[in-house]
């Protein structure tokens, strides 16, 4: 029998929603916002690492308002353990002075807007547009773009690629 990419994706989905009936965000936490750092914070690190830095950074300051009362240096030190601290830190300060100047402290809702903050991909974008906002997206990592190939749902190359073809298999 030959199964079409459609009839794959619905055959993945449904055992999917068997096993996971809800996708819970492993990234601890509180808004939209702490989410937004929280996924920043999780690029090459664990999601595990990521909560046991968080709770310190988000007891500083949970907010774009707080955050940007802090140093680029006081950030690097709470969020040295999941590496890239001098990078992450300068995005988390500089993506929350935008917050605060350009969109009253809110995390925007569209994806383009998103991805314009610092340190802000395109699957950093999708996850915090469908997990924060419920507006659904499809974050591509080199685990789904892996999956998808294995399960024949795409050929893509890149996860850039990988993200298209469920998208057009899907909608």
């Amino acid at each position: 029998m030959i199964w079409s990419k459609a009839d794959r994706a619905k055959l993945v989905s449904n055992i999917l929603n068997e096993h996971y009936p809800e996708t819970p965000v492993p990234l601890d936490h509180e808004s939209v916002y702490t989410l937004l750092i929280a996924v920043l914070l999780s690029a090459q690190c664990t999601d595990e690492r990521v909560n046991k830095v968080t709770p310190v950074l988000f007891s500083k300051a949970d907010n774009p308002y707080d955050m940007v009362k802090l140093s680029v240096d006081q950030i690097r030190q709470i969020i040295k353990p999941v590496g890239l601290g001098p990078k992450k830190s300068s995005a988390i300060l500089e993506l929350s002075k935008i917050l605060v100047k350009q969109f009253s402290g809110q995390v925007p809702r569209d994806i383009n807007e998103l991805e314009k903050l610092p340190g802000v991909g395109h699957k950093t974008a999708s996850v915090v547009i469908s997990q924060g906002f419920g507006i659904p997206a499809f974050p591509v990592d080199t685990h789904i773009h892996r999956l998808a190939q294995r399960w024949g749902l795409t050929k893509g190359k890149n996860v850039v690629h990988t993200e298209k073809d469920p998208k057009k298999i899907i909608s």
